[in-house]
């Protein structure tokens, strides 16, 4: 076997995927940034070794599909010819449907890749590299490259079978995130990241993600979530993991007693802290249920609602405390609040927010 063509046809097939990929990460890039993209692309290579190698194996080397044949590389094209030639003899193979689809996906065809993973599902229902497989031609197919109804059922089924399906795992976040069901985005990728490579570059590029999708819904990571967080970027300096010196506001919170009986039980809790001289952007926010009252909870540069402005950028903050009926980031007439400040940024003790004004009144 030739090296030099075994490592041409790996970049070869890694650039081509990379195309086919490109959309997916545009449709997740419209709500973060560019290294953030870098990193997803990063994570989508962990299924290309994978999937690369039986194409390698049929199409790469052409002694597979003739052994008498001289080796020399194939285009796509010839490739595809050459699969579907032997689907002519064999319709009954999975193993040639699936090359069939992985070649069309490196050729940037997602509905015939779509089409090809099907026949080989009928013939493998529950191999889960098919269904995942599937799943992403299915979503590149799509106008909006959405992850939803069929292709989201067979990303669920897939983690059925195997649970630590690691594209798998990320996909199904994706679709989470597209629906901004952000809390079981955060869920289903702290569960990838406890499969990678703690301070691995694609580690890390979940673990912003999980950054981004706790900023998206503001909501506060748990403990266990932090935790696996923290592994994952250890040895980056980030202001989610920045040290001792970046800010750490304690908050308690409570409702006034008069107020109890206008507490609709269904209603989301914000708590943030925000700057008295600046926008009214949150510089860091947390969303809770109403049922978690009375709460406290911790402020941090990792719970921005943007990059750029956090904790850390500003001297002294105002803390606050709104129950939202309608779940809304924006005060509505009817909404409880509270708020307490200024306070300084590197203050230690804990700062009690007590929800005592109607909005609107």
């Amino acid at each position: 076997m030739n090296v030099m063509f075994l490592t041409a046809s790996g970049l070869m097939v890694a650039l081509a995927l990379a195309l086919v990929l490109w959309p997916l990460l545009r449709q997740a890039g419209r709500q973060t940034r560019r290294r953030g993209l870098i990193a997803l692309a990063v994570l989508f290579v962990l299924g290309l070794p994978l999937a690369s190698a039986g194409l390698y194996e049929l199409v790469g080397n052409p002694a597979a599909l003739n052994p008498g044949a001289t080796e020399q590389p194939l285009t796509l094209d010839q490739a595809i010819t050459k699969i579907k030639a032997q689907l002519d003899h064999d319709s009954a193979d999975p193993n040639l449907w699936t090359l069939l689809g992985q070649a069309y996906g490196a050729k940037n065809e997602p509905a015939l890749a779509a089409n090809a993973f099907e026949h080989a599902l009928k013939y493998r229902p529950d191999d889960a590299d098919l269904l995942v497989a599937w799943a992403q031609a299915d979503s590149l197919a799509q106008p909006q490259h959405m992850i939803v109804g069929e292709a989201r059922a067979r990303l669920e089924r897939a983690l059925a079978v195997d649970p630590t399906h690691q594209r798998g795992l990320w996909l199904l976040g994706i679709s989470d995130f597209q629906l901004q069901r952000y809390s079981e985005a955060i869920a289903i990728w702290t569960r990838l990241l406890k499969l990678l490579p703690a301070d691995s570059d694609v580690a890390r590029g979940v673990a912003h993600q999980v950054e981004l999708a706790a900023r998206r819904g503001a909501l506060q990571l748990t403990a266990a979530q932090t935790q696996v967080l923290s592994a994952a970027t250890a040895g980056t300096k980030t202001p989610a993991a920045a040290g001792s010196s970046a800010p750490h506001l304690t908050v308690q919170v409570s409702l006034a007693p008069q107020l109890a009986q206008k507490l609709d039980p269904d209603s989301v809790l914000f708590v943030y802290a925000r700057n008295p001289s600046g926008p009214s952007m949150p510089l860091a926010v947390a969303r809770l249920p109403a049922s978690a009252l009375p709460v406290t909870v911790t402020l941090t540069d990792a719970m921005s609602m943007a990059q750029g402005p956090n904790l850390s950028s500003a001297q002294q903050v105002i803390i606050g405390a709104r129950l939202s009926a309608h779940g809304q980031a924006l005060p509505q007439p009817g909404d409880l609040e509270g708020s307490v400040g200024p306070i300084a940024v590197d203050r230690t003790q804990p700062i009690s927010v007590v929800i005592d004004k109607v909005v609107g009144q």
